[in-house]
């Protein structure tokens, strides 16, 4: 197997991240006790504000955002950028407890990729040139 530019490597981690998150949204909202919630204008007895929904879409912004900056940052900048961003992300899944099965699974899974950026970003050899 063909070794992969760790920046290669970081954002399709960031991607698949993404898209787990974003599977586990949709996966819920079907969910009747949650679309009663959400009717109610609270989530998990939070009161959805508008403030809270900027605070969820700056969150959010986080994997999708480094999913672009994995590939154009140098190493010198994507290393710190990078653990700063796993730090926010990872802050905002844990910050609500799963509330069954599916949301353990996609957190479990979200968090061993979190473990993988960080293993790429700590191996990620000075030497490494950009041909992504």
């Amino acid at each position: 197997m063909e070794p992969i530019h760790p920046k290669t490597k970081l954002a399709a981690l960031w991607l698949f991240i993404l898209l787990n998150m974003i599977f586990r949204d949709l996966h819920q909202i079907i969910l009747k006790s949650e679309l009663e919630m959400f009717l109610t204008g609270t989530y998990n007895g939070v009161v959805i504000s508008e403030e809270m929904l900027l605070l969820g879409g700056l969150i959010i912004q986080v994997p999708i955002g480094m999913t672009l900056f994995s590939l154009l940052l140098a190493r010198r900048i994507s290393r710190p950028v990078t653990l700063i961003a796993v730090l926010i992300t990872a802050t905002g899944l844990l910050s609500s407890a799963p509330s069954d099965m599916d949301d353990v699974l996609h957190l479990t899974v979200e968090l061993a990729a979190f473990v993988a950026i960080l293993w790429t970003v700590w191996a990620w050899p000075a030497s490494a040139r950009a041909t992504v």
